[in-house]
């Protein structure tokens, strides 16, 4: 997954007359020619007002919406100041999910592009152990991860945090929402007290505020408000897919559109080649552009798009940025941005010069999040919309067929020559001309049918979540029948039912859905998952931990007994609190 966290949106409220350059800021060159190489030239409100305290070594505590640059504010002075030499960690970032630790890795590593020799490593639940210790071994500067497996990582002697000189906590309330409070407080127990914390959240709760005054030292509080809109002319509309559907549903969707032009935003480099060749495949002319593409070869291709010779552009965010195509009638973001500003800058390519314009967004499971974070910061709901059935499809197409055969009638001069030829062939044949027509129209389609029979089929390994989507192949099947399965944690252990699905989830990659009843007895607790796991989410739960506790997770042979009368005591709604992949909401060691 790459991050594209842009660091302006096209509408923050900041003048141009207070807003100083990078170079203003007193980072360093190594930092300011990878920010050279990725396009960014202004800082945003929350960029411009953090790197200089964080470059001056005070500590800060930051009150900004996702998708305002706040990555970069923390991971430009970080980098400014590391010591390659020095091989343990000597920063710590924490996030609440996998997905956010990821792009946080991924931004550091795109920014640290000019520095030789630094390490960046993901720490996270539901990625093996193995991975993790043979990287921090080798030695990395960096860490980024969630407070779960940080605190296991901590637990079993193998993340050295003696030499830790920064310390971030990214969406802080968002960990507290997710019960890692207690989980934070362990942590930052076990680090230096000499260090350097940058605290960011979306809101100021008290407890935030309590965290701030125990840990912080005379922190500089900032507060930036992003003002991230979207043109109102704009329709935007997302769908739910698995991500083995997306290259077909993209397929149906260019079937029914009425576009023009269209640009494709995918996260990754590889990603714009390979989508492109498989819609050339299905007989679009669709070309990539990424940030490795030649100025030359990306200013052809945008030509090529402005005349109408290219109806499909699949693209980065870095390569697009700044592209004006006034052609652009639609944008789909087949991968959804991770953070809103993104969003909007890739909206904003579509829409031009007061036109109207589309924006389809593909949304899978797992980034339903991502969806309400950009709901929240643009400040208009996104419309659902379902992926487009054999019936729609085949109505456009002989539509359009229609359309074809009002124009060839339009054409008297080769119309009368044609009609020579049917006559012809009618009188050498006996055939009727009904059938002639219909000969001809199967010449034309050649070996492309023109009217579809099959609807779009998740893989085998895959069944629908709800009406549309699928989750991910390492899940087991929603709706698949339930067993018993024992953990040895229980009310003495003041174990609670969403710190048992937060684990499990966060290891196994389950979903709320794979959650039936849960049963917490003194000493174990019975929990009901699907009957088919795999043998490798088995094993990957067997090693889980639960307040610093092996759970041991393996089949029940008894039938499920609960003690708490008909309804499971998951969240009093028949469903398992929260719906994150990422919730190892575990306490640390009573």
């Amino acid at each position: 997954m790459a991050s594209s966290e842009s660091p302006a949106a096209p509408t923050e409220d900041v003048s141009a007359e207070t807003v100083p350059t990078f170079s203003d800021l007193g980072l360093g060159d190594a930092v300011l020619k990878a920010l050279k190489d990725v396009g960014y030239e202004t800082p945003s409100a929350i960029q411009a007002q953090t790197i200089p305290p964080l470059l001056g070594g005070r500590d800060v505590l930051g009150v900004a919406q996702t998708g305002t640059g706040k990555t970069a504010a923390f991971a430009l002075p970080i980098l400014d100041q590391l010591d390659p030499g020095q091989k343990t960690p000597q920063a710590l970032v924490l996030a609440p999910t996998r997905e956010l630790a990821l792009q946080v890795c991924e931004a550091f590593e795109k920014y640290a592009s000019h520095l030789r020799g630094v390490h960046v490593l993901p720490v996270y639940g539901g990625q093996g152990y193995g991975t993790q210790l043979s990287a921090l071994r080798r030695g990395v500067h960096i860490v980024v991860g969630t407070p779960g497996r940080i605190l296991d990582h901590l637990d079993k002697g193998t993340l050295d945090l003696s030499a830790l000189r920064f310390l971030v906590l990214d969406e802080a309330d968002e960990m507290l929402k997710m019960g890692f409070a207690e989980d934070v407080d362990t942590i930052l127990a076990e680090t230096p007290a000499e260090k350097q914390i940058a605290l960011f959240s979306a809101t100021m709760p008290a407890q935030i505020r309590r965290i701030s005054q125990q840990h912080l030292r005379d922190p500089e509080e900032i507060t930036v408000k992003g003002k991230t809109t979207t043109s109102a002319n704009i329709t935007q509309r997302y769908l739910m897919v698995s991500y083995p559907q997306k290259v077909d549903a993209l397929t149906r969707i260019l079937e029914v559109e009425n576009f023009e032009g269209m640009i494709v935003f995918v996260r990754t480099k590889s990603e714009t080649e390979t989508l492109a060749e498989k819609l050339r495949a299905r007989g679009y002319t669709a070309a990539a552009i990424s940030g490795d593409v030649a100025q030359a070869q990306r200013e052809r291709t945008v030509d090529q798009l402005k005349s109408g010779k290219l109806d499909i552009l699949v693209a980065t965010d870095v390569a697009a940025r700044g592209l004006d195509v006034d052609r652009i009638t639609h944008v789909v973001n087949y991968d959804i941005p991770i953070d809103t500003e993104s969003y909007v800058h890739r909206v904003g390519r579509t829409g031009r010069a007061g036109r109207s314009g589309a924006a389809i967004s593909f949304v899978t499971p797992r980034e339903r999040r991502l969806l309400g974070a950009i709901e929240k910061a643009t400040r208009q709901p996104l419309t659902e919309m379902r992926i487009p059935s054999v019936e729609d499809v085949n109505v456009t197409r002989l539509s359009r067929f229609d359309d074809a055969i009002t124009v060839a009638l339009a054409d008297q001069e080769k119309l009368g020559q044609y009609r020579d030829i049917i006559a012809h062939y009618v009188e050498h044949h006996d055939v009727v001309e009904a059938d002639v027509a219909a000969a001809l129209a199967i010449v034309s389609q050649g070996d492309t049918p023109l009217l579809l029979e099959e609807e779009i089929r998740p893989p085998r390994r895959e069944r629908p979540e709800r009406e549309q989507g699928a989750r991910d192949e390492r899940r087991p099947r929603s709706g698949a029948p339930l067993s018993p399965y024992r953990i040895e944690v229980g009310k003495r252990q003041r174990v609670e039912p969403r710190q048992i699905v937060g684990a499990l989830a966060n290891e196994g990659g389950l979903s709320r859905q794979d959650f039936g009843r849960i049963d917490i007895r003194p000493d174990f607790s019975i929990v009901e998952l699907p009957a088919d796991l795999p043998r490798e989410t088995l094993d990957r739960l067997r090693d889980t931990r639960i307040g610093g506790k092996p759970i041991e997770l393996r089949p029940d042979p008894r039938p499920f007994r609960s003690t708490r009368g008909p309804r499971d005591d998951r969240d009093g709604r028949g469903g398992p609190r929260g719906d994150r992949g990422d919730r190892p909401a575990r306490k640390p060691r009573s």
